[in-house]
Formats: structure tokens, C-alpha cells, sequence
């Protein structure tokens, strides 16, 4: 089902909005994900594409359906949310069976379809087991095969893993993942964690303030994020930060003087104090590279298939990518470098990313979530 949202305000007091004419369209099958810090709007956007929170002006569509107006029971949507909100004295089957009882659907085939369902998440053996008999994730997985029982057209999941251990969130993020392509039904993620978002999500609306800030594909809010906001909050470890200043098109970034060419910089002139962007991957050892930093290493942070060296430059902390049988010691002097092309330009005022992006660059467009079928 194509869900489109067209100029929502939405306000809990007379001050501020909490969602400020937003508008998103997300596609038939879709998989979406509303990424942000919290207080940023994106519990209360899908709330009230759930219904249960209707907006104060602007229009929600369900396909050519306007459906500000309809009960969140009459939406055909499946919702798992943060705290499971599993019934405690219920089993695993009746638990899943519920919706379909609430239907009023006969209860041989409420139970035929509970126990396709189970095994579709894999817990055909614990169906007759209570909530409290069952770890974090079977509880997750309770919960989201509760919500695709009775075949939804969409299915919104709020924050679903936030109370997951490191690994069972992996294997959650795998398992919705597979299920949403398996059925192909549109789904709206809501989460602060921009790792669930990038690994799952086909695009993502980064959101703050209430606001859309910018709603792309994960690689390429990754290489071409719109402002420093989304530059900073998307990667991990996230993007370094360099203070420079631009005088026309030479940008002048510690101790040097960099040319910039004509067609690198989306600036027309005059001066303007920059925070220069370098991901850590795009940093490496040594003096290969266009643009030359010395600095001291401040902490080395051992990740099994490489290092983070965190390294001290003039005031400001770097984090780059070593080898992990690569030496690095407290306190050492060292040289890393970075290509001229790999960097970004925010102005330190607006926020707004400096650099040109050609149209031929942006090979990520073309990506189409179809394509992942």
C-alpha cells in the first residue's frame, strides 16, 4: 500500500510543532525507516499514520484514500511496539490468534493461521508457552507475528528492538528484514539507531525539529548528506570534523591552503567559516594522500578486524581505520592523509553541504528497493 503524507503540522501546545509541514511519500512495499534523536517527531508521525493520533492541518492517504478521519482499526494496520505489549496470561498461539479472535474469524482458521504465522518466525515449539517463559527476542517475535496475522496492508514497528541485547538485535534485524520482503508489505520503522536504520530500511527520513532534513537511500545520505546535521549523525564512527574557512575556492584548513576546483565547490564566493568533513574510512596512514595532518594518537580501540585510532590534530579528535596488527601507541606522533575528493564542506552558519554533487555521481539514485528483490 503507497502511504503519502502532504503538509502534517501536528502541536501539543500553542508554542511549537511537534511535526512542522511535513510531507513523505513512501511506497507501495516499501520498507522506510524515520531516523532521528529523541523528541525529533518521528513516534508521533507514525502515530498518526496509525490513527491514533489525528493531525491538527495537512492530509494522510492510504493509496487515493484520505484517511485523517478513519479508526485506527479500519486502516488494515499491524503495529509491534517498544514494550511488546504481549497479554500475560495468554500462550504464544492465543497471543498470535488474538487479532484474528477480536475479527471474529472462526476459530479453526484463526488457529490455522497463528500456527503459519509461529512458524514463519520460528516458534512453532513454543506456542504453548507463556510470555514469561520466553527470552527478550521470542517476546519480539511474539509480537511481530501477532501483528502480520491478520494480513495487514502495512506494518509499523516503534523502536521494536531497543530492548534487545547487541546480538539478538542482529538477528531481529535479519529476521523483520527477510519476513517485509518475504511479504512485500509496506513498513515504517521508527528508531533512534541509524545502524538499524542503514541495515534495513530502503530509504530513510532523517528527521529533527519536527522536520524532514533529508530522505534517501542509506549510501547515499552515507557519501552525499545534505547538511552537517545528517553528515554527522549518520556513520559509525561518525564523521570527523575539521574547523576551516573558504575564501573563494581555496579552503584554508589548519596550516594549509587547499585550490579547489570550480566544479568541486556549490559556493559562489566571498568568505565563509566551514566545518570540513572526513569519514574515518576515508582516512588512512601516512602522507598518500592530498591533504597531509600530523597529530598525536590519543586511544587505540581494538574492534577484532581492524582498529580505531583516535588521534589528536591541533584541538580537535579524528578517528581513522587501522590495520589491527598495525602498532599504535599512546602518545605517538603520526601522519594521516585523505584525498581532496573525499571531503565534505558544511557551512558553519547554515549547516548547508558546500561540496557539487553532479547528477553522473550520484550512481545510488538509481537504486530502487524493487532492485533488492
Amino acid at each position: 500500500m503507497k502511504i503519502e503524507l502532504k503538509n502534517i503540522c501536528k502541536s501539543f501546545n500553542k508554542k511549537t510543532n511537534t511535526i512542522d509541514n511535513l510531507s513523505l511519500t513512501i511506497e507501495d512495499g516499501e520498507f522506510v525507516a524515520l531516523l532521528g534523536p529523541s523528541g525529533c517527531g518521528k513516534s508521533t508521525t507514525m502515530l498518526m499514520i496509525a490513527g491514533i493520533y489525528k493531525p491538527d492541518s495537512g492530509e494522510i492517504y492510504f493509496e487515493d484514500q484520505l484517511v485523517n478521519d478513519l479508526e485506527p482499526k479500519d486502516r488494515n494496520i499491524g503495529m509491534v511496539f517498544q514494550s511488546y505489549a504481549l497479554y500475560p496470561h495468554m500462550t504464544v498461539l492465543d497471543n498470535i490468534a488474538f487479532p484474528l479472535k477480536q475479527q471474529k474469524v472462526p476459530k479453526e482458521e484463526r488457529i490455522k493461521r497463528a500456527k503459519q504465522v509461529a512458524e514463519m518466525v520460528q516458534l512453532e515449539h513454543l506456542l504453548d508457552r507463556k510470555p514469561s517463559e520466553l527470552s527478550g527476542g521470542q517476546q519480539q517475535r511474539v509480537a511481530l507475528a501477532r501483528a502480520i496475522v491478520k494480513k495487514p496492508k502495512v506494518l509499523l514497528l516503534d523502536e521494536p528492538m531497543s530492548n534487545l541485547d547487541a546480538r539478538l538485535k542482529i538477528e531481529m534485524r535479519e529476521e523483520i528484514s527477510r519476513i517485509q520482503k518475504e511479504l512485500g508489505i509496506t513498513t515504517i520503522l521508527v528508531t533512534h539507531d541509524q545502524e538499524e536504520a542503514m541495515t534495513m530500511a530502503d530509504r530513510i527520513a532523517v528527521m529533527k525539529e519536527g522536520k524532514i532534513i533529508q530522505y534517501s537511500t542509506p549510501m547515499e545520505l552515507y557519501k552525499y548528506p545534505k547538511d552537517y546535521f545528517v553528515a554527522q549523525f549518520i556513520g559509525t564512527p561518525p564523521m570527523n570534523f575539521l574547523k576551516g574557512k573558504l575564501s573563494n575556492r581555496r579552503l584554508h584548513l589548519q596550516n594549509m591552503t587547499i585550490e579547489l576546483d570550480r566544479e568541486f565547490l556549490n559556493f559562489h564566493g566571498g568568505e565563509a567559516d566551514v566545518n570540513v568533513g572526513i569519514r574515518p574510512h576515508d582516512l588512512k596512514l601516512g602522507n598518500s594522500g592530498d591533504i597531509l595532518f600530523k597529530g598525536t594518537v590519543n586511544m587505540v580501540e581494538p574492534i577484532g578486524h581492524s582498529q580505531i585510532v583516535n588521534v589528536k590534530i591541533c584541538n580537535e579528535q579524528v578517528r581513522f581505520f587501522v590495520e589491527p596488527n598495525t602498532k599504535m601507541e599512546y602518545g605517538r606522533e603520526i601522519e594521516i592523509s585523505a584525498d581532496i575528493s573525499a571531503i565534505h564542506l558544511f557551512d558553519a552558519v547554515t549547516g548547508r553541504n558546500l561540496k557539487n554533487v553532479h547528477e553522473s555521481q550520484r550512481q545510488v539514485k538509481e537504486y530502487s528497493f524493487h532492485s533488492q528483490e
